[in-house]
């Protein structure tokens, strides 16, 4: 919550404009620059403010299409069985052994370096992990007698996956999603690191590829972005155990 404060209150929160030079390059953390400044005077605490709004999206919009995704390729499975189980299910299993990062990298590459190709790009690679947990999730629920009540009372496949499943799905899909949140921005960090980022969008990858040959004269170049990374991924992971523990 705290990250979605200051990524929306961020035009108040951040001292100057990101893109603005502020002052003298190079200048260490301290009262007027509280994260110091880069290398062209910039100042890296707005960069990091206004960077949670790049990361935050990529990580929320990427793991929602990806939940969706794994939600109705694993509830088809589920649901229908036989062929199109083994089909979904070997498809699944294919697009589970790509190097994920090596093919955001070439998808990226071929069509551009662009904030929302990116979004989708990372969303359709990171689904299939999910599909799973929830098509196991939904054969374990498929058995017991009130979905077999509402299958003989006339419910359709649609309705008893919304009405009986997702119930008892909920915990563990979004134990998932949280995860996969963290998974989408550390994958944007990657690209933006690697120089394939939207140049046109502030983000805390973009800000460590910067500072990469500053490590040792800027060293506040890259540990706040660092940390702003670390912190988010890490808050993503305690919130998916939470769910996962409260399940059990």
């Amino acid at each position: 919550m705290a990250l979605v404060l200051i990524a929306v209150l961020a035009p108040w929160l951040a001292s100057t404009d990101p893109a603005a030079i502020a002052g003298e390059g190079l200048r260490p953390p301290g009262a007027q620059y509280f994260f110091g400044t880069d290398d062209l005077g910039r100042d890296v605490f707005s960069a990091v403010v206004y960077g949670t709004r790049a990361s935050l999206v990529v990580g929320f919009v990427a793991a929602a299409l990806s939940t969706l995704l794994a939600l109705l390729v694993g509830g088809a499975a589920a649901m229908r069985g036989g062929a199109v189980d083994q089909f979904l299910m070997r498809g699944t299993e294919f697009v589970q052994a790509l190097p994920r990062f090596f093919l955001i990298v070439l998808i990226v590459s071929l069509f551009g370096s662009v904030y929302s190709i990116i979004i989708l790009v990372i969303g359709l690679t990171t689904w299939p992990a999910t599909a799973r947990v929830f098509r196991a999730q939904v054969l374990g629920v498929l058995g017991r007698d009130f979905v077999m009540a509402s299958r003989a009372s006339g419910g359709s496949d649609t309705a008893i996956l919304v009405q009986h499943v997702l119930p008892h799905a909920r915990p563990v899909v979004a134990a998932e999603a949280s995860y996969a949140v963290g998974g989408a921005i550390l994958a944007e960090a990657g690209l933006s690191f690697l120089g394939l980022g939207d140049p046109t969008v502030i983000s805390w990858g973009a800000l460590l590829g910067g500072a990469q040959h500053f490590v040792r004269e800027a060293w506040w170049m890259s540990v706040f972005p660092g940390v702003a990374i670390t912190l988010t991924v890490l808050g993503c992971n305690l919130i998916a155990d939470s769910l996962v523990t409260d399940r059990r």
